[in-house]
């Protein structure tokens, strides 16, 4: 829950710091120091072997991240992985789930049908690049995306079709539309959309509703090639490919060597994407970038915030709108 192997610097440093804290000389003195609410270590000149393990057995408190000087948020994530995961195992033994008298195959039927309902068409991929002749940075970025969003809607589309043909018995049942449709009733991603998609950890249908979402900002980049005010960056494929626009689209205007140059962050006080009302002279603005083991104060006027403590309960807090900018790494 709390460890391992020590396979990198930062774990020796940590391992380190938690034993020059505990194992030192005023542990077996009459000092009895208390390690953690609750727990004080017991008088080595009245304990023997046997008396060390009973008091091991019977009064060691209960395990808590405080003890271990983390915040109790390190908790809630193991606590929730480990029910999730719990859960998924007894629904995959049992073959049930649905909560009715539904059987497996009407399940993964109406799934199919809500998702073939909701799932819209691919891009035009021609249409779009002739809109432009221009092959900027940024426009060289939004037709990668398209082309890859494409395939992916493709490859979504054709297997659910398949897979109802099946259901409804114009096709016969193959190895693959089974794992399909055992993918969709236990509300996993199926593979074959694993390959062509982008990498995430959410169940079906958060991954779809996800899907959407990414669809739509596509829809509006895609629209006059043109980036959103503000863009989602976690929602395209290849995130790192619109940073590395932001440094060649630079780089050419201020004629500058792209090896010499880096990037400078500015953390806004925009909360939402909503509240970016126009373009920065230089650079651009995203948003999608999330903290783990701490949390974001909102600065005041024209100030940057800062971090600070995690807040409780809230183990991913999403950063807000960043104002990404290229300069000379001399800078």
């Amino acid at each position: 829950m709390y460890g391992g192997h020590i396979t990198d610097d930062w774990d020796r440093i940590t391992n380190n710091t938690y034993l020059s804290f505990l194992i030192r000389p005023e542990a077996m003195d009459n000092m009895q120091l208390t390690m953690a609410q609750g727990f004080r270590s017991p008088n080595p000149a009245k304990y023997e072997r046997q008396d060390y393990i009973n008091y091991v057995d019977e009064k060691l408190p209960v395990e808590a991240p405080q003890m271990f000087g983390l915040h109790p948020n390190a908790e809630v994530g193991y606590l929730t992985s480990l029910g999730d995961k719990l859960c998924f195992t007894i629904l995959s033994v049992t073959g049930g789930g649905s909560g009715g008298t539904s059987s497996k195959d009407q399940v993964v039927q109406e799934a199919i049908d809500r998702f073939l309902d909701r799932l819209p068409e691919e891009f035009n991929y021609l249409e779009i690049t002739q809109k432009t002749e221009d092959r900027s940075p940024y426009v060289v970025v939004c037709l990668q995306e398209v082309e890859r969003m494409n395939v992916l809607i493709g490859e979504v589309r054709l297997s659910l079709l398949e897979l109802d043909a099946g259901l409804k018995g114009t096709l016969n049942i193959s190895e693959t539309m089974d794992e399909l449709a055992a993918a969709i009733f236990l509300g996993k991603q199926p593979g074959r959309w694993i390959k062509v998609a982008y990498g995430s950890l959410k169940e079906l249908n958060l991954w779809f509703d996800d899907l959407l979402l990414r669809i739509e900002q596509l829809v509006e980049y895609s629209d006059e090639l043109i980036p959103p005010l503000s863009l989602w960056i976690s929602g395209l494929f290849n995130p790192m490919s619109y940073l590395t626009a932001i440094k060649q689209f630079t780089a050419r205007a201020k004629q500058l060597a792209l090896d010499d140059m880096g990037f400078k962050t500015v953390v806004t006080n925009w909360l939402s994407k909503e509240e970016v009302t126009e373009a920065p002279e230089e650079g651009k603005y995203i948003h999608g970038f999330y903290i783990q083991g701490a949390s974001w104060e909102k600065g005041r006027g024209q100030e940057e915030g800062n971090l600070m403590e995690m807040i409780p309960k809230e183990l991913t807090p999403e950063l807000p709108v960043m104002h990404v900018l290229a300069i000379l790494v001399t800078e």
